[in-house]
C-alpha cells in the first residue's frame, strides 16, 4: 500500500521492513536508505520498503540512532490533536480495567507499549508524573498533556502536572534536562504527595525520587511476597523505600530486616514505616558485603530473603558481568537460607533475559549445593504493557522459590 499523505518519506531495508512488520516500532539510522536532508527534527515522516510500500508513520529523530519512532500503520491516519486523545484514552481505559482496585496509583502511559513513544506517564493521587524521551512526542506534549487532563476530568479527576524531565537519555535526543510543573497547568505548591498501595500509605517525592518519584511496577509483586510472610523472619536486600519489607510485615512476618546503601532512602523507608505503625530493623550496608559476611559465619538468621537490586547492566555490551553478579548475590542468598526457607529475586534490565536470568538462578544453586522450587513466576504488573514482538517493554522478572 503507498502512502496517502503529504508527510516525506524515508525507504527502509529488508531487516527493518522484517521487524516493522513484526509490530517493531524503532528504525535504526543505519536501516534508513534514503536521505533526511531538509526534513526538520521532530517531523511526521512515512517509513516506505525500498519498493515504496507504506509501512507506518513516526517521529523523525535526527540526533538519535533511533532514527524513526512510529506511531501507527494506517495510511488514512491525520496524527493530529485527535490521534492523541484518542491513544490516551485507550491507555487510560486499559488501566481501568487492569488496574481497577489501583487506578488511584499507576503508570497511566507506557511508552511504545501504548503507541505513545517516549512518553511516560504515572499518576500519584491527582498529581501525574511525566517524562519524554522522544524529541517528536516532546514537540507535541501540549496537546498529549491536554488530551491527558481532559479525559481525566472525563472521570472525575483533576489533575497537574509534573515534568520530570531530568533524564540523561534526552541528550541522545537533542533535547535538554529539567524538571518542574508543567505550567499550562494549576497546581499545588509542592511535588510530595502519599499513595496508597496494597493498603501501605507512601510518601512519594516526585520531585526528587527516583524515576517519576515511586517504583509502580512492583506493584503485585510485593504482595506476593505479603501473601507468604506470615510467621517468617525476613531480610529485604535492597530496600529503596521499604516497599518489600513493609509488606512483608503488613503481611504477618515475625520480624523483618530492611538493607540499602543509600542514607536518603532509608530515610525514606523508615519515615514510610512509621506512617504505617510497622517494627522494621534497617540497616545501612553493602548489601554483597552483608550476605558475604552472613555466608561466611554460616548465619541462619532469616527463612525468606528479598533481592531487589538495581539493574546490573543497561547495555547488551555488559550483560555477562552482569550475569554473574546475579549468580553471587543469589549463590550468597542460597548459602544463607535453611532448607525450606524462600527466596524472592528478580532483575529490572530487559538486556537480562528470563533464560539468562534463571540460568544465573540456577547456576547459583548449583554452586550453593541446593535445589529450588519454583513457588511464582511474574512480571511488571499490567500497567507496565509488554508488547510481544518487543522486548524492550519486557523488562521485569521475578521469582519466589523455596530452597529444598
Amino acid at each position: 500500500m503507498k502512502a496517502k499523505r503529504d508527510f516525506p518519506s524515508l525507504p527502509v531495508t529488508e531487516k527493518a521492513e522484517e521487524s516493522i512488520r513484526k509490530g517493531h516500532p524503532w528504525v535504526y539510522d543505519t536501516e534508513i536508505t534514503g536521505s533526511a536532508d531538509g526534513i526538520e527534527n521532530g517531523s511526521l515522516v512515512d517509513v516506505v520498503s525500498g519498493r515504496g510500500a507504506y509501512l507506518g508513520t513516526g517521529f523523525l529523530s535526527l540526533n538519535s540512532r533511533i532514527r524513526v519512532r512510529l506511531l501507527g500503520s494506517n495510511p488514512n491516519e491525520k496524527f493530529d490533536a485527535a490521534f492523541f486523545r484518542r491513544r490516551i484514552k485507550y491507555a487510560i481505559d486499559y488501566r481501568l480495567t487492569v488496574m481497577k482496585d489501583d487506578f488511584s496509583c499507576c503508570r497511566l502511559v507506557f511508552g511504545e507499549a501504548d503507541g505513545l513513544p517516549g512518553l511516560t506517564v504515572d499518576r500519584y493521587g491527582s498529581i501525574l508524573s511525566a517524562q519524554c524521551a522522544s524529541y517528536g512526542t516532546e514537540q507535541r506534549k501540549d496537546e498529549i498533556y491536554s488530551a491527558l487532563y481532559d479525559v481525566m476530568k472525563e472521570y472525575g479527576v483533576t489533575v497537574s502536572i509534573y515534568e520530570r524531565n531530568d533524564l540523561s537519555v534526552r541528550k541522545l535526543e537533542g533535547l535538554s534536562e529539567y524538571k518542574g510543573w508543567y505550567n499550562e497547568l494549576p497546581h499545588p505548591d509542592t511535588a510530595y504527595t502519599e499513595i496508597t498501595e496494597n493498603g501501605i500509605v507512601y510518601g512519594v517525592d516526585i520531585e526528587n525520587g527516583q524515576k517519576t518519584g515511586f517504583f509502580l511496577d512492583q506493584k503485585y509483586n510485593r504482595a506476593a511476597v505479603g501473601r507468604i510472610a506470615e510467621g517468617k523472619r525476613v531480610l529485604d536486600c535492597f530496600t529503596h523505600t521499604g516497599s518489600f519489607a513493609l509488606n512483608a510485615k503488613k503481611g504477618g512476618a515475625e520480624s523483618v530486616a530492611a538493607a540499602d546503601i543509600s542514607e536518603t532512602a532509608l530515610a525514606q523507608a523508615k519515615a514510610n514505616a512509621e506512617r504505617n505503625g510497622l517494627d522494621i530493623d534497617f540497616r545501612r550496608a553493602d548489601v554483597f558485603d552483608l550476605l558475604t559476611a552472613m555466608a561466611e559465619r554460616k548465619e541462619r538468621g532469616y527463612d525468606f530473603i528479598i533481592l531487589d537490586p538495581p539493574a546490573f547492566t543497561k547495555s547488551s555490551r555488559t550483560v555477562l558481568d552482569a550475569e554473574r553478579g546475579y549468580r553471587e548475590i543469589n549463590y550468597l542468598a542460597m548459602k544463607i537460607l535453611p532448607r525450606g526457607g524462600y527466596l524472592a529475586t528478580c532483575s529490572c534490565s530487559h538486556f537480562m533475559e528470563s533464560k539468562m536470568f534463571l540460568k544465573a538462578i540456577k547456576n547459583a544453586a548449583d554452586d550453593a549445593g541446593v535445589t529450588l522450587k519454583l513457588a511464582e513466576a511474574r512480571r511488571q504488573s499490567p500497567d507496565h504493557p509488554v508488547l510481544l514482538g518487543v522486548p524492550e517493554t519486557d523488562y521485569l522478572k521475578f521469582y519466589i522459590f523455596q530452597v529444598i
